[in-house]
């Protein structure tokens, strides 16, 4: 089974409304810049640049704040650096591991070892090889490195032995997870030679992905050329990618028009101008989960009559109608209904019930009113507004403070009350630990977990992803995980693109954007 989605439409990939810390950093509202490239936009946008080249011109709410992976590659930002690095493996449309810089892999008879052949021949484009000492210093540097945002997806990997092209990788534990794990979220690869100064990486990335970056000026645009040097360059049509922040809203649609720009992130209150200008404008599929973070450590959710008063107070579906425009759902699960690690045993275990709330508030010894909470969140966020108003109508009064330095106590685990956004990743058991495992970046309650999910999540990854019983594994760890009383799912936003109708139809990869045999202007 692997990770399959099942062949359906796509169920609505969760981009959270406005991303917190790493994953909520991207360049939302940045200017719009007036001056661009002048050789890439003189075309007027669609089939690009001198000579009749292919040009992508991407505007992008989530524009790299880091080009280095190990500190850029935990949240939606990926996606962008993936023009850049390549990684051992990518995720195919039924969200499967395929071969990327590795052609092929095995694990050993127990499980606790997995070793990656690499491609012969490839090369960085620095002109170093893509070998597997590149691999181990990569993995290494994500474990290690002092700002790395990689490091807890990393635990299973207890070293790296690097033999010519195959990297051997010994486990801390038995675990079949690792091919899904290192894709593109976790282990872009860059050149070894470029990371001995990650500072400079940040600001000058060196991979093996499709594309070479040729100017890059930091939280605004990059330029980039084809990588006639990618082991799959012959299925890369375009030549150029012009690469900018998203300028303000209002103005995406317009650019896409008259040729700014030809591929854009848009918002869902977007999505209906862009239909009637004549753009093609779909749904990717992904992984996104917004929620309520609760820290169960801390009053008053040391009771778990509030904290279930506060999970029958939400109405999801007014997140959907107010903030997605009919393009997100309801979710009360890190994964989208369709997705093999979706556990239909656990769907809507608390409903809506206004009624039920207040009652056990009142159990608790709370009158209305008198339970006041503040919700900490990085900046202004209409999600914030619904669940203010939401418990309000149960008789908790929300006040909403904007801090932004808001990563720095969520991420010590200092907060009370917060929202959360998550993109998901490859591997479902690391969503599941990000999640609820006792240090868990998303738990807002480390050390605590769920009783029953540690052994849970160990069969999983015990599992292999063909084997027969895999799925029911996974659902049943799922299961468990959402016996959380640290998370309150409350929808999910789409990863929403319009595009110029020259840009042919990208691959339903879910949660990435793979520009494998996509063609613009009829190149």
């Amino acid at each position: 089974m692997s990770g399959q989605l099942t062949p359906r439409r796509p169920r609505l990939p969760l981009r959270p409304a406005r991303r917190a810390g790493r994953l909520r950093t991207a360049a939302l509202g940045a200017t719009l810049l007036t001056v661009l490239v002048p050789a890439l936009s003189a075309c007027g946008g669609d089939a690009a640049g001198a000579g009749g080249t292919a040009t992508l011109k991407w505007t992008s709410s989530y524009f790299p704040t880091h080009w280095d992976p190990v500190v850029g590659g935990s949240g939606a930002q990926f996606r962008e650096l993936a023009l850049v690095y390549a990684s051992l493996t990518r995720t195919d449309e039924t969200g499967k591991a395929v071969p990327d810089l590795a052609k092929s892999w095995e694990y050993n008879d127990k499980g606790d070892q997995i070793t990656f052949h690499l491609r012969p021949g490839l090369k960085f484009s620095d002109g170093e090889p893509v070998d597997a000492a590149a691999v181990k210093a990569a993995v290494e540097r994500a474990q290690k490195q002092k700002n790395s945002a990689l490091f807890g997806d990393l635990t299973s990997i207890k070293s790296v032995e690097a033999n010519g092209l195959d990297a051997v990788v010994t486990l801390t534990q038995v675990d079949y997870q690792i091919p899904q794990l290192f894709g593109q979220r976790v282990l872009q690869v860059a050149s070894p030679k470029a990371a001995r100064t990650p500072d400079k990486l940040d600001q000058n990335p060196v991979g093996a992905g499709p594309f070479v970056v040729t100017q890059l000026v930091p939280g605004t645009k990059a330029v980039l050329k084809k990588n006639p040097d990618y082991w799959d360059a012959e299925n890369i049509h375009i030549d150029h990618v012009e690469l900018t922040s998203a300028p303000d809203a209002s103005t995406v649609v317009s650019g896409l028009q008259t040729g700014v720009y030809n591929f854009a992130d848009i918002k869902p209150s977007q999505a209906d101008a862009a239909k009637k200008a004549g753009l093609d404008v779909f749904v990717q599929p992904g992984f996104n989960a917004s929620n309520i973070s609760l820290n169960i450590n801390k009053a008053p959710f040391k009771d778990d009559r509030v904290v279930n008063a506060v999970r029958y107070a939400i109405n999801r579906q007014e997140f959907v109608d107010k903030l997605t425009f009919g393009y997100g759902e309801a979710t009360d699960q890190p994964f989208p209904k369709g997705y093999v690690a979706y556990d239909p045993q656990s769907e809507n275990a608390y409903p809506y019930d206004p009624e039920k709330a207040k009652k056990l508030l009142a159990e608790a010894g709370h009158k209305p009113g008198d339970l006041k909470l503040d919700l900490v969140i990085p900046a202004e966020d209409p999600q914030a507004e619904i669940v203010q108003s939401q418990l309000a109508k149960v008789g908790i009064t929300v006040t909403i403070k904007i801090d932004k330095n808001w990563a720095t106590p969520f991420f010590a685990k200092d907060l009370t009350f917060s929202l959360y956004g998550t993109t998901g990743r490859d591997s479902a058991a690391q969503t599941l630990t990000a999640h609820f495992g006792p240090n868990g970046p998303l738990n807002l309650s480390s050390p605590y977990e769920p009783a029953g999910f540690e052994a849970a999540i160990a069969k999983v990854r015990q599992t292999p992803l063909d084997a027969p019983d895999y799925a029911d594994t996974l659902q049943a760890a799922t299961r468990a995980g959402l016996q959380s009383k640290a998370l309150v799912f409350t929808y999910s936003g789409p990863n929403l693109i319009a595009k110029s109708k020259t840009v042919s139809a990208l691959p339903k990869n879910p949660a990435h954007i793979d520009w494998t045999g996509v063609t613009i202007g009829g190149n």
